[in-house]
């Protein structure tokens, strides 16, 4: 019997947190659901779950704050749950290291699928059936390691290196990262990046794509991927 995914699941309206939770279980998911975003630490600290749901607006500590508290310690995914689609409350969300987010009231098979979507590029999905990026396909090719300037990917080993320094990326970081390694020069529309990085097959928020390419080139250099406007983004071979 294969082992069930752990959500946290970080919500103060009693009534939310009740039904999302039975949704979830219902689906084969094993929640933990907590009422505030203090209980949500402690709880994510003891428990280690394998996806993190926090909604921005909890008392004690807001999710925002959880969420860079979370990444702090861990790459796990967090999804960000919102009662507001607020430019503001997503960008801050997604700058705290959030790697996608849904807008309350949601529909409870859109968020499990948003869920799986995530877990998917997470490495959830790395085992046998997955299917290989073009940036998996080109390090069989070339041995895994991939140079452009001084910054050096190690596809086979997920390492990035700037300088000669390790780079710690998230996992979505990494995966944007191949998928511009993967071709280099190209100009990749949001459109395209949010079908092969996030797993949408549906239109998407792109403030989720600008907000993670923000945060990926204060790791890897600010020019080393550059904005083509009206098209999308390339990296710099």
């Amino acid at each position: 019997m294969a082992e069930q995914t752990h959500v946290l699941f970080v919500e103060d309206d009693d009534v939310i947190r009740e039904a999302t939770q039975l949704a979830l279980e219902r689906d084969g998911f094993a929640v933990t659901a907590m009422p505030d975003g203090l209980a949500g630490l402690e709880a994510f600290r003891a428990n280690q779950p394998d996806i993190a749901l926090l909604d921005v607006m909890v008392p004690g500590l807001d999710g925002v704050s959880l969420c860079r508290r979370i990444r702090d310690e861990s790459t796990v995914p967090v999804i960000m749950l919102s009662a507001r689609a607020d430019s503001i409350d997503v960008v801050l969300g997604l700058e705290a290291g959030a790697d996608d987010y849904v807008t309350k009231p949601f529909d409870g098979a859109v968020l499990v699928a948003r869920i799986r979507a995530v877990l998917r590029r997470f490495g959830h999905a790395s085992g046998p059936g997955s299917t290989p990026s073009a940036a998996d396909e080109r390090s069989s090719a070339d041995g895994g390691v991939l140079h452009f300037g001084d910054l050096e990917i190690d596809t086979e080993g997920m390492e990035v290196r700037r300088g000669g320094t390790p780079v710690g990326l998230t996992p979505t970081e990494m995966r944007l990262l191949l998928e511009f390694s993967s071709a280099p020069g190209t100009v990749l529309s949001r459109d395209k990046l949010l079908e092969r990085v996030w797993d949408y097959g549906w239109g998407g928020d792109t403030r989720v794509v600008d907000v993670h390419v923000q945060r990926l080139r204060t790791k890897v250099g600010q020019d080393r991927i550059e904005t083509v406007r009206g098209f999308g983004y390339k990296l710099k071979a």
